[in-house]
């Protein structure tokens, strides 16, 4: 059985995430729980293969983690992503110190998403 590890990343403002997440990454909402009216929310984001559920509760997770998100397509979700006004993040490729291509963007509650193309060096 092949394993696929969800990140859960804290969020602290709803409607932040959701314009991060939704509108920006292009990702999808799966699914939203609050245990009751005016609780935290946690909710489960999506695209294609990559999933990430994201989390008002404190104790979750940690604010500032940083995940790495593999792709064989770094170009093109590059333009893709940065073809979207969001004034907070400007991202740019670089090349990792292990040689593979990456960019990284920054969601409102400074947690980091690093994407990498891995380039056989």
């Amino acid at each position: 059985m092949p394993f696929q590890p969800i990140p859960i990343i804290r969020i602290f403002d709803e409607a932040m995430a959701k314009t991060f997440y939704l509108d920006f990454l292009a990702m999808s909402l799966d699914w939203e729980h609050r245990f009751g009216p005016d609780f935290p929310i946690y909710m489960q984001v999506s695209r294609g293969n990559l999933i990430f559920h994201l989390s008002e509760h404190s104790g979750d997770c940690s604010p500032g983690a940083k995940t790495l998100v593999n792709t064989d397509n770094l170009d093109s979700l590059y333009h893709e992503i940065t073809s979207r006004d969001y004034r907070y993040s400007k991202p740019e490729i670089t090349t990792a110190p292990w040689g593979d291509r990456v960019f990284e963007i920054v969601d409102p509650f400074s947690n980091r998403i690093l994407f990498n193309e891995h380039t056989g060096t």
